[in-house]
């Protein structure tokens, strides 16, 4: 699997040992995501938008109203950067200036085309529910043709890609080793609680197991 070609824009600058530019980092935490921040700018306004997203192979999928501002103005060809951030833990250290976060992050630059054949704004769809929660896509009623109308699919290319990744613990100033204070990392994740049935439900199928398997 081949590295994403380093660019002006992508180069990791500050602690440059932290990035990576390789296919398998990237996808990794694209893929145990599934919420990204879409920042843009309209006329001379900055905007970061959270939103969620999909991807197959080298494609980024976003969507959306088709009344979307954000969507709209990215359609029109202004440049995006959209970014995904894990944070896997809060590194204390003995020092207030050495505190740090261990995380994993993408950050993706370029533009986006607009999904117009019905065929590839569906198999989108797909992509977007089941990057969310797998097999669901199977499950549920498929999406009407005003339904398809209504909705926005954006296309945005893997081309200048680079991730950044912190692992490991506090990093204290030699002298500090001594301080009678604890240090080291407090790990974080996002679990899944017990489902919660509609209360709308007017038949009782049983929970999915993808459902009851779930985890990123």
């Amino acid at each position: 699997m081949s590295d994403f070609q380093v660019t002006a824009r992508t180069q990791i600058k500050r602690l440059p040992k932290r990035g990576h530019y390789d296919r398998q980092t990237v996808y990794q935490i694209l893929d145990t995501a599934f919420v990204c921040h879409v920042g843009f700018s309209v006329n001379g306004q900055p905007y970061v938008i959270p939103t969620n997203y999909g991807r197959t192979g080298d494609t980024l999928y976003l969507h959306g109203s088709a009344a979307s501002r954000m969507l709209k103005a990215l359609s029109a060809g202004v440049p995006v950067c959209v970014t995904v951030t894990h944070v896997d833990g809060l590194v204390l250290a003995r020092s207030a200036f050495h505190h740090s976060v261990n995380y994993r992050s993408v950050v993706i630059l370029g533009s986006v085309r607009l999904v117009e054949d019905p065929t590839e704004k569906m198999e989108a769809l797909r992509i977007f529910t089941n990057h969310v929660m797998k097999g669901r896509w199977d499950d549920v009623r498929q999406p009407t043709e005003q339904e398809l109308k209504a909705t926005t699919v954006l296309v945005l290319p893997l081309e200048e890609v680079s991730a950044k990744v912190r692992t490991g613990g506090p990093n204290d100033d030699e002298p500090d080793y001594a301080l009678p204070v604890w240090a080291g990392v407090l790990p974080l994740e996002t679990v899944a609680r017990e489902p919660i049935p509609d209360p709308q439900r007017k038949n009782d199928p049983p929970v999915p197991q993808y459902l009851r398997n779930y985890s990123r």
